[in-house]
Formats: C-alpha cells, structure tokens, sequence
C-alpha cells in the first residue's frame, strides 16, 4: 500500500474499532472515498486478520473460537456484560500505548478488549499471564508477545498463575501494565478473586512504570477477595460514563487520574 492507502486503512480500521461493524457506504462517506477503494482496503486489512468482511459490511475481527471452551459459557457471558463500555475503555486504553513499547496485559474481558484494539500497530511488545490473549495476538506478525508461563488457575481462566510466571516477571520491565480487577477502591485498591493470581498482578505493577486500570463503572467502588495493589500505585483509572461521581473524586483527591469514556 502506499502511505495515502495506508492511512485510509487505517482510519477505516480505527472506525471499526469503535462502532464494532459498519456498511461499505458509511465507511466510505467517512473517509471521502469510493465503496470500490474501501472494499480493497477492506480485503488487505482482512488478510492481516483485523476484519471480517461481511455482504455490504464489515466488522472488526473478534475473539477466536476457543474451539476447546466452546461448551463452557462463563467467559463468553462475562464479555458481554458491559460490552460497549468496555470497548470504549479499551480503545482509549490502546490510544496510551506508544509504538515501541512494552506492556503487560492482565487476564480479563476488559485487557482482552485492549488486546484487540492494540492488533494494527506496530512494534509492540507484549508480556500476559493471560492464555487467550496470547492466543489472539501470536498470529500477528507486527509485534512480539510473551506468556509468562505458569499453570493455568482453573479451566476457562485463561489465566497463568504460580511459580514460572512469578519468576518470569522478575525479569521483565513495562512502560506501562493495563490491569482488569474485580474490584477497584479509593481505599483499599485493586482486587481480584485469587490469591495466587494477585501474587502474579502484584509483580506486573512493580515492575511498570505507569500502572492503569481498565474497568467498567460496576466496578469502582467494590471491593474483592484479594488486594493486587493499592490506589497509590494506580496512576490512571480508564472507566465508563457510568462511574459514581464521588467515588471518581476520591480517587481524584488521591492523585490517580480518571478518564470517563
């Protein structure tokens, strides 16, 4: 492509990303083109693996099939609890993301969703402990992805947790980690479910420079089993238009920047 196609591809993508799926006419009259040159753009970003062409229409690419989980609904219906906020959260967490960087990915719908959003750029390398976002991202060939290893906490998780990825992570720095959480608190932090898989989140945040937690407004406020981290080490919260206004102002009055999308 040349860079004008490029760009176009680009915008045509970054319009995907955020309605999820639009006609051929609509994308067109976005970036001041013909339906001819956007169903080429279409066919290239399609062969990069970052859209679906559909008759009349494309969408962004989804989640693979996870062929072995298909009877296993618990992750699936946790992705579409909040689904559109959480799409928004991710793609204002991807636009923090420089090229060239290192980040760290926790396991979760939400940094799944980021994951997703990050597919087109360039240069990235990316460390999880997250199986199925390391799955998604390997057949890229645009950016470099690292699985701490581990043992995975429980069928359907995805997630890696143990003595390997506690080690791995000794040994890994990030500019900056986007972490999923079951609860976020002006008080007492980020919270998850697990201990052992805490113990893994809680290396990825002493280990990056900017921690940013990426969660939907049903979240703040709550508080979980086990605290990750505390609200002093949270630099950016990215959250939706749902969050409760006084609890964005305590995180504020802390110093942890809030973005509402």
């Amino acid at each position: 492509m040349t860079s004008t196609k490029q760009d176009r591809a680009k915008r045509i993508l970054h319009l995907l990303l955020q309605k999820g799926e639009s006609s051929m006419e609509e994308l067109a009259e976005a970036v001041g083109t013909s339906t001819a040159s956007v169903r080429r753009d279409l066919i290239k970003l399609e062969q990069r693996g970052l859209v679906n062409r559909k008759h009349g229409s494309a969408e962004v690419a989804g989640k693979l099939g996870y062929e072995p989980f298909r009877f296993d609904a618990a992750f699936p219906l946790r992705e579409e609890r909040f689904a559109d906020e959480k799409r928004r959260i991710a793609l204002a967490a991807a636009a923090m993301v420089l090229d060239g960087e290192t980040i760290a990915l926790s396991p979760g719908t939400t940094t799944t969703q980021v994951a997703r959003s990050l597919r087109h750029r360039e240069g990235i390398h990316i460390v999880t402990s997250a199986v199925n976002i390391g799955m998604e991202l390997s057949r890229l060939p645009n950016m470099k992805i690292t699985l701490t290893g581990g043992a995975v906490r429980w069928p359907g998780s995805f997630s890696m947790v143990g003595a390997t990825a506690f080690e791995s992570l000794q040994r890994l720095f990030f500019e900056k980690v986007f972490m999923g959480a079951c609860g976020i608190h002006p008080e007492y932090g980020l919270t998850v479910i697990e201990s052992d898989e805490a113990l893994i989140l809680n290396q990825m945040v002493k280990h990056a420079r900017q921690v940013v937690a990426v969660a939907d407004s049903s979240k703040l406020g709550m508080i979980s089993t086990t605290q990750v981290c505390s609200s002093s080490q949270i630099h950016t919260i990215i959250t939706d238009d749902g969050a409760d206004p006084s609890v964005v102002e305590s995180f504020q009055n802390q110093g942890v920047r809030v973005v509402i999308v």
